[in-house]
C-alpha cells in the first residue's frame, strides 16, 4: 500500500485538541512545550482550555496547528509507524509537511509562522476582508461569480478542496456580491468562514513580500520526503524553488483537488490525515472514494496504522 501523509491548516483546531493523544504518547506535551519556549506563549494551554476566539485567532491558531500536525507525525514515528511515500499540506499545514520531511527545522518553522500569521493579520485592516465556502457549484462557476462580483475591489477562489466545495475571499463587500451571484447561479449554500484573515488571494501580496524577506533567511534543505506544494502541485528539491512554492503559496489558491489526482496517479492507494479533526479526510473522500483514507484522531488508529505497517514489512 503506497501512503501519503497531509496536513490541515487553519480550521481543525479547537479547545481539547489533541487530548485523546497525550495519554499514550508524551511527545505531543513535549511538542507544544518547545514552540511556546520559542514564541513565548503557552500554546497547550490555548489549546486545551481556548476561548475559542483566541485560539481561532491568525497569530495564535497557525502555531497552534503547526505543533498539532508535527506532534501526530511524532506519535506515528514513536509508534513505529509507516514512512509515506509522499507529503502534503493544506495552507500552513504544507509548513508541517516540511517540517516532517526535514526540510525546515521545527524551531525554524514556529517562527516562520508565527510571523507568516503576523504579516497577513497586518496585510488587511480588521473587517476589511472575508472568506466563505461555496457550496454545490462548479469551480468555473464560482470563478465566474467571482469576476462579475469584483466591482473594482477583490474577490477570488482561493481553496478547491472538493468537487462543489470551493471557498473565495477578498474584500468583504465583495464576498458578499460573490456569494449572492453565486446563489443566483445555483448554489446551495454559501458560509462566511470564522476567520479574521483573507487568505490565498490578491490581498495577501504585500504580506507575501514581507514573507520571501523571513524565507531567505531560513535555511531550507532538500525534503527526505517528497512534498507536493498547495501553488503548483509539484515537488521541489532546490531551496530557492521551494522558498517560491511558499511564498506564492500566499497569494495563489489551494488546489487541494489536484493534489489528491497526483497522489492518484503516482500510486498512492491511501491518503492518511496527520493532526487533529477529519476535515481533510472528509474531502478526500469527496474527491475519490476509492482512495482510502484514514485520520489519526487517537492513539488506537495510530497504534493499528503501525500494526498494519510492521504487518506489510
Amino acid at each position: 500500500m503506497k501512503l501519503a501523509f497531509v496536513f490541515p491548516g487553519q480550521g481543525s483546531q479547537s479547545p481539547g485538541m489533541m487530548s485523546a493523544l497525550t495519554g499514550r504518547f508524551e511527545v505531543v506535551r513535549d511538542t507544544f512545550e518547545q514552540a511556546s519556549e520559542i514564541i513565548g506563549t503557552d500554546l497547550w494551554s490555548l489549546a486545551q482550555d481556548g476561548p475559542a476566539d483566541e485560539l481561532n485567532r491568525t497569530q495564535v491558531t497557525q502555531p497552534v496547528m503547526l505543533c498539532a500536525g508535527v506532534a501526530t507525525w511524532r506519535c506515528v514515528q514513536a509508534a513505529s509507524g509507516p514512512v509515506p511515500e509522499f507529503l502534503a499540506g493544506h495552507s500552513l499545514g504544507e509548513y508541517t509537511a516540511l517540517v516532517c520531511a526535514g526540510s525546515i527545522s521545527f524551531a525554524d518553522a514556529v517562527s516562520l509562522v508565527e510571523f507568516r500569521a503576523q504579516v497577513m493579520q497586518e496585510a488587511v485592516a480588521d473587517g476589511a476582508g472575508a472568506m466563505a465556502a461555496i457550496i454545490g457549484l462548479d469551480d468555473e462557476a464560482v470563478i465566474e461569480a467571482c469576476s462579475g462580483a469584483a466591482e473594482g475591489e477583490i474577490v477570488e477562489a482561493v481553496n478547491f478542496n472538493a468537487p462543489g466545495q470551493v471557498v473565495i475571499a477578498g474584500h468583504r463587500g465583495a464576498v458578499a456580491r460573490a456569494c449572492d451571484a453565486a446563489q443566483q447561479a445555483g448554489a446551495r449554500r454559501c458560509i462566511e468562514l470564522p476567520v479574521s484573515v483573507p487568505s490565498h488571494c490578491g490581498l495577501m501580496k504585500g504580506a507575501a513580500q514581507r514573507l520571501a524577506d523571513k524565507l531567505a533567511d531560513t535555511q531550507i534543505l532538500a525534503p527526505e520526503i517528497p512534498v507536493v506544494h498547495n501553488a503548483d502541485v509539484g515537488s521541489h528539491e532546490d531551496a530557492g524553488a521551494i522558498r517560491d512554492a511558499l511564498v506564492r503559496q500566499l497569494h495563489s489558491p489551494v488546489r487541494w483537488v489536484e493534489t489528491i489526482g497526483w497522489f492518484k496517479a503516482q500510486g498512492v492507494t491511501r491518503v492518511v490525515e496527520c493532526g487533529p479533526g477529519k476535515v481533510l479526510a472528509g474531502l478526500n473522500r469527496r474527491i475519490d472514494r476509492r482512495m482510502d483514507v484514514l485520520a489519526l484522531v487517537d492513539a488506537t488508529v495510530i497504534d493499528e496504522l503501525a500494526g498494519a505497517s510492521g504487518e506489510e514489512a
